[in-house]
């Protein structure tokens, strides 16, 4: 298939391959995803500030387009708990959660959101995921958590507390109120999350959210709860998603266009990551652009049918992956018996305790926060600690799409540091290999020639890592050393400026009477040093394809009287000094 249909109609790659037994494999994921979605989807509505039925709508429209245009085979999309948080906190300032105001920008942030990812997407950025560490996410998440739950507390206690509070604010209102419990509600609250843990526990594989959900709202019915103060959620609309229009006005698009870049960037590191560890299991692999392209369709298009902004879904991913799901059929499947499930029992739901869903979604707050790996950061690296904590306290105390951007900038300061110091090996010839291969002198305790200095770069020359090459050039010809060889094979990139810092030491160098050389440079790197003249302006003669030629004309280049009186003689040119002396072109 040509990359034009690769990238406009990537479903024509997986359609061939469907057949009755995918189908029928797809079908039964697909029920097994719509019953699992279906509570998450209303418990991630009331996250983000929306009535109930957008979280179902987002669950119907979202899957089927990231399914057509995205690469992932298994990737389930959908309303998520932390872009749900993320949208309740960039919009809560602006209008009244839940009213029609807030639900026309929370169309509109969805569209721009979606534009931002398609248009990453076309522009082939699938790599920048690359760039924003799995440690952020981490951080994001158990910060996002901790603020869900403290969103839902008031509900599972009975507290009046205006919504939009800080989190401090909210903590402090709830210490001020703790001689206020509604047990009624509490004891709703208990049951629910009771119920749902049991489930789980012992029937991993069912529904615990939804028989969570059910648990509460018998029991409440049992005790009489709406007596008691026990409020109910509602009866969700009986319909499909209902067509929709964002608001396309200057000010409503400026206003919200930072918001809509950090859920994108968030969607687009959900997303990604998720899928690649599906793939990781299924043996797929993952085009991150083309996911980019899918995630964009999907809230573009959802923002049209009254859903909010969507990413990939671990929970329903995993799921759909470990029930057999064999192409993206299963997520449309899923939609389509969403759908159906919505028809059929909506109006049970206006039995449905608030509490009980605030208690399913202290259960889903907890499951986000990945402790083993919060563990596992906290005990090997410092630098993934820092990253860590600012993310999480930043999603905490400050605006959450700052946290994101906090995260991101914290992420790459570490990677531009670590990058700025390249590992550079000193190298010799190994006698007691025959080939006499070049290994780290350290490590293998080699001799080194007093005049040659042999050196492996293990990173690219770029501006950033540029000056602490500079220096050890300086720190070796400070030592003595007048020549200076440079094994290239671990150099990937240089730049501009560091094709410069290259010409500058090499005349340098060339005026205290020595010399810079390189071999074994990677066609890339040496494609750019011509064109950049670098190549022209150090000299043709300074560069050589393998080792053996380098240390040939080199070894032609030293002082002969220091050969002479040289008792390393690690060289097979060392043995020719004695006899005939050395042969200096000079």
């Amino acid at each position: 298939m040509s990359s034009f249909w690769q990238l406009f109609f990537p479903f024509l790659g997986w359609l061939p391959s469907v057949n009755k037994g995918s189908i029928r494999a797809d079908i039964m994921a697909g029920l097994t995803g719509a019953v699992i979605v279906l509570p998450q989807g209303i418990a991630y509505a009331a996250i983000a500030g929306l009535p109930p039925q957008y979280g179902l709508y987002t669950s119907m429209i979202t899957p089927v387009i990231a399914a057509l245009f995205g690469s992932s085979l298994h990737l389930i999309s959908g309303p998520t708990a932390a872009i749900s948080i993320v949208v309740f906190s960039a919009l809560s300032g602006h209008a009244e959660p839940g009213t029609a105001e807030f639900i026309s920008l929370a169309l509109t942030l969805t569209f721009l959101a979606g534009m931002f990812q398609f248009i990453f997407g076309i522009a082939r950025f699938g790599s920048l995921v690359n760039f924003v560490s799995h440690t952020v996410v981490i951080g994001f998440t158990a910060g996002a958590a901790i603020l869900i739950s403290t969103s839902q507390l008031k509900y599972v206690l009975g507290f009046n507390i205006p919504r939009g509070e800080s989190f401090i604010h909210t903590w402090i209102e709830m210490f001020n109120q703790i001689g206020d419990i509604n047990y009624y509600i509490l004891s709703v609250a208990a049951v629910t999350l009771f119920s749902a843990i049991a489930v789980k526990k012992f029937l991993p594989k069912w529904p615990y959210l939804l028989f969570g959900m059910v648990a509460g709202g018998l029991f409440s019915l049992l005790i009489d709860g709406q007596s008691h103060g026990v409020e109910l959620v509602g009866a969700i609309p009986r319909s499909i998603p209902p067509l929709s229009s964002p608001d396309f006005s200057f000010d409503v698009i400026r206003k919200l266009i930072p918001d809509a870049f950090a859920i994108a960037l968030l969607g687009l590191v959900e997303a990604v990551s998720i899928a690649r560890s599906v793939a990781s299991k299924s043996k797929q692999q993952i085009d991150g652009s083309q996911e980019f392209i899918g995630q964009g369709l999907s809230n573009i298009v959802g923002s049209f049918f009254s859903s909010y902004a969507g990413s990939g879904s671990f929970t329903r991913s995993g799921i759909n992956y470990d029930a057999g799901a064999r192409t993206p059929f299963s997520a449309i499947f899923a939609s389509v018996f969403l759908l159906l499930i919505v028809l059929l029992i909506a109006p049970i739901t206006a039995y449905l305790p608030i509490a009980s869903m605030g208690a399913s979604i202290l259960l889903v707050a907890y499951n986000l926060i990945d402790f083993k790996h919060i563990k596992h950061i906290f005990k090997i690296s410092i630098p993934e600690v820092s990253v860590f904590l600012t993310t999480f306290l930043s999603t905490l105390f400050l605006e959450l799409e700052f946290a994101i951007y906090m995260g991101v900038l914290v992420s790459l300061v570490l990677f531009v540091a670590r990058t700025s110091y390249p590992k550079i090996v000193s190298l010799a010839p190994n006698p007691k290999r025959a080939s006499r291969s070049l290994q780290d002198v350290y490590e293998h305790n080699l001799d080194e020639c007093p005049q040659l200095k042999i050196i492996r770069i293990d990173m690219s020359i770029y501006f950033g890592s540029l000056a602490a090459v500079q220096k050890e050039f300086h720190r070796l010809t400070k030592q003595g050393y007048r020549y200076i060889l440079i094994d290239s094979s671990g150099i990937n990139f240089i730049d501009m400026a560091g094709s410069e810092m290259l010409e500058q030491e090499a005349k340098r160098i060339e005026e205290l009477g020595g010399g810079l050389f390189f071999f074994n440079i990677k066609d890339s790197v040496f494609k750019y040093l011509l064109r950049s003249d670098a190549f022209k302006h150090i000299g043709d003669y300074h560069f050589f394809p393998s080792k053996k030629g380098a240390i040939q004309w080199v070894f032609t280049q030293l002082d002969e009287a220091k050969c002479i009186s040289c008792p390393k003689r690690i060289f097979k040119e060392c043995s020719t000094v004695e006899r005939d002396g050395i042969s200096n072109p000079k």
